[in-house]
């Protein structure tokens, strides 16, 4: 096997084992299923493209996430300063029927998450995907001892958002 077809199975592999997670990162920042699609492509090119710039003083799961968050936010960033047209809830239109629940809890979710602060988001969608409290807190740069008083906070934020949504 050739060095390139070699880095091309690591690739795979690391695709194949960090995309979901990655994407739901994603949506967690942006809120709409195809921007995340997009800044999911994003990501895996700047993983395939320094790949070999990846020195491995972390697990290559936080150099990863690290990739996604920094991608995520320059992409929000960069909308702030893009004129965009928004488009009315009421022009949308959706058969509840289409959606179960369970689905529309989840879209709700990241909604959600999506209001809050950027560092929080990271935090609360890599702790939903079940990423060690280590690896959250080097991806953040912050103390373990702060992330989990961060999470509180957090959680207490998300339900404060989600009960507004209820009331509608």
């Amino acid at each position: 096997m050739t060095l390139e077809q070699q880095r091309d199975t690591v690739f795979r592999d690391l695709y194949a084992q960090y995309a979901a997670k990655i994407h739901r990162i994603c949506l967690g920042y942006t809120g709409n299923a195809m921007e995340a699609d997009d800044l999911l492509q994003e990501v895996f090119i700047k993983v395939w493209q320094n790949y070999d710039k990846f020195r491995g003083e972390s697990k290559i799961a936080t150099w990863i996430y690290r990739i996604a968050v920094n991608t995520c936010l320059y992409h929000i960033r960069s909308q702030k300063n893009k004129k965009t047209t928004a488009i009315e809830n009421s022009n949308i239109h959706l058969k509840t029927d289409e959606l179960d629940s369970k689905e529309q809890q989840i879209q709700l979710l990241y909604k959600c998450i999506s209001e809050l602060a950027e560092s929080d988001r990271l935090i609360i969608t890599m702790l939903l995907e079940d990423v060690p409290y280590a690896e959250i807190a080097a991806a953040t740069e912050i103390s373990e001892g702060n992330l989990r008083v961060k999470i509180h906070r957090i959680k207490q934020q998300l339900s404060t958002i989600y009960k507004k949504y209820e009331r509608v």
